[in-house]
């Protein structure tokens, strides 16, 4: 499982020039409007509270849309991805609406080495990151290292028992692991969850689930105060294809009973002074 990285970077570098493009990303919305935020920070808005002046870190930032909302609103950012590609792109954005965001490349196991201990008012994180990671006890610790006292942690997550259907055309079923599991889910589908006509070479990648537990277990055992857990019935992407309809503000719900199911959570926890 050492390869975990290689092969799971490669999907993600392959992924960037189609996500740029794509208009689900809205990158060129990002130039032409100023007050533009991503649909994954502006759903979250009202529980992010006033981040201006605040030194923030967004960890696994991808190609930077939602690092750049989060600067839009105020925080001085920094931001950190495994892929060169997806850094390069967030850097190029930032330059082009004119914010100033530090970006870096590295593994997200060595962000406190990288960014620099207790050095952030908070963490941030989005849809999508902590399921390419093998152990969240070890992510709990790098959250805990880059805070400040009193910092907190911000994320808003897929839901575990989520990621554990299986979306194929039919009726979902529980098929995946909801717990962390000692190796990985391993996929091999081409495509992406954003509209594109590419098409990928490089199509295995390597995840993990882990449990609302595991997360909150985690995040107290390395020393972090839980805060506060909310779970939605929505997710921004359509994650169930063919049982799931658009709102106007871009999430996605079941379209029949949309309560039976939770889709993502909005997670805080904070570390004591």
């Amino acid at each position: 499982m050492t390869d975990y990285l290689d092969v799971n970077r490669a999907n993600w570098d392959e992924r960037v020039p189609a996500h740029v493009a794509s208009p689900g990303y809205h990158v060129e919305e990002f130039v032409s409007n100023p007050s533009y935020l991503s649909e994954v920070v502006r759903f979250d808005r009202p529980r992010l509270g006033e981040i201006r002046g605040l030194r923030g870190v967004h960890l696994q930032c991808h190609i930077g849309t939602d690092t750049v909302s989060l600067a839009r609103l105020g925080a001085r950012m920094s931001a950190l991805d495994f892929s060169a590609p997806a850094i390069e792109q967030g850097r190029s954005l930032s330059e082009r609406i004119g914010l100033s965001v530090d970006f870096h490349v590295a593994d997200v196991y060595d962000a406190v080495e990288v960014l620099g201990a207790a050095s952030y008012d908070f963490v941030y994180t989005g849809i999508g990151a902590l399921c390419w990671l093998p152990d969240i006890q070890g992510w709990a610790h790098v959250v805990a290292g880059l805070l400040k006292p009193g910092g907190r942690l911000f994320t808003r997550e897929g839901h575990p028992m989520l990621w554990a259907l299986d979306a194929g055309p039919e009726v979902p079923k529980v098929r995946f692991p909801y717990f962390e599991t000692a190796e990985p889910i391993v996929w091999d589908e081409g495509g992406t969850y954003v509209e594109t006509d590419a098409e990928f070479a490089t199509t295995v990648t390597h995840e993990w689930n882990h449990g609302l537990a595991e997360i909150i277990t985690a995040l107290q055992q390395a020393g972090l105060v839980f805060d506060s857990l909310a779970e939605h019935d929505s997710a921004p992407w359509n994650a169930l294809p063919g049982l799931m309809t658009e709102d106007a503000d871009g999430e996605w719900r079941l379209t029949e009973n949309p309560q039976r199911l939770a889709c993502t959570y909005t997670l805080q926890a904070h570390k004591p002074i």
